[in-house]
């Protein structure tokens, strides 16, 4: 398990130093002189000189590149552009993930039960017309892309029904329900896009250990449906959904822009926009490094549970054995 966690931790890092690398040559690659976009058509020289210093495109790639990993080390990405000219960086972000944890962290606490029990009552009533509803809705509504599923709820639920807020941004100082009435119309497009996918993984898990000689076995012991599924499939059966859990997290952070555009919802992904639509390279920067982070991290926590649930998998998660 050492070397696994070694191996898995290694290879985080080579793509933390790929990462920094292409994030480096941003303001480089960008049309036109990256100064002159910030400053403004009418900037002076003497702006144009500070805009350029601050953006250290005089300074050598390599000098570039040591300022972007200082900045992760210690979280000091300098201050904003045009987002929000003159605030730190850092404070933005931070703002910016905080909203987008709350509405992660909801959506998994709503998905992921209704999701993996949609898969286990697939695999236990297969080949039924239960199982054929449940997987044919679920193809259905995962063909559907987010932002579509957040207009369609908007126009038929928040429009006719006003429990249902067209916001998902809650007022300043609103409580704990409130910021959950806002949230739910995008936690529901969530739900709707995710269900199928995430259903139909669980179900082929499942479907796959109850034909497994254990299960088999277990079942002519006489032991009960409850107790087989608890002790004998269920540990096997999720390791997939495990994983896929842990590859969709790190979307549902910094992928769902266009659900958080429809909402006017102020998360990660709604001041990536902003900062690419402004020019704003520090917080672009900021932006990309913390959601491939969090990406990161979320896929090594499911591959170290994954190798937890089922020592085999080691051999084949991150190669090698």
């Amino acid at each position: 398990m050492t070397r696994f966690i070694g191996r898995r931790l290694f290879s985080v890092l080579v793509t933390l130093g790929v990462l920094m690398i292409v994030v480096t040559f941003i303001p480089n690659l960008s049309p036109g002189d990256p100064a002159r976009q910030i400053a403004g058509g009418t900037a002076t020289p003497e702006r144009l000189a500070e805009v350029t210093e601050s953006l250290g495109l005089d300074d050598s790639i390599l000098q570039q590149f040591a300022t972007v990993a200082r900045s992760v080390v210690t979280l000091n990405f300098g201050d904003s552009f045009s987002v929000a000219k003159g605030a730190p960086v850092f404070e933005l972000v931070s703002d910016a993930l905080f909203n987008s944890a709350k509405l992660v962290v909801f959506s998994l606490a709503v998905m992921v039960p209704i999701s993996i029990l949609g898969g286990l009552v697939a695999a236990y009533k297969k080949d039924t017309w239960i199982d054929r509803v449940i997987v044919n809705v679920g193809v259905a509504l995962s063909a559907i892309p987010d932002f579509v599923a957040g207009v369609f709820l908007l126009a038929f639920l928040a429009v006719p029904i006003e429990f249902f807020k067209v916001q998902g941004s809650a007022p300043a100082g609103a409580g704990v329900f409130q910021q959950m009435q806002h949230l739910l119309l995008p936690v529901m497009a969530v739900l709707l896009v995710y269900f199928g996918y995430i259903a139909r993984v669980t179900r082929a898990g499942t479907i796959n250990s109850l034909d497994s000689d254990y299960a088999r076995t277990a079942f002519m012991r006489g032991l009960p449906t409850a107790t087989v599924f608890r002790k004998h499939i269920a540990r096997n059966a999720l390791q997939p959904t495990v994983a896929v859990l842990g590859t969709q997290l790190g979307y549902l952070f910094g992928g769902m822009v266009a659900l958080e555009v429809v909402f006017g919802y102020q998360g990660i992904g709604n001041l990536i926009i902003r900062a690419v639509q402004r020019s704003d390279y520090p917080v672009l920067r900021a932006s990309v490094l913390v959601v491939a982070i969090i990406y990161m991290i979320a896929t090594l926590t499911a591959d170290l549970i994954v190798a937890w649930m089922n020592p085999r998998s080691r051999s084949t998660i991150g190669g090698g054995s």
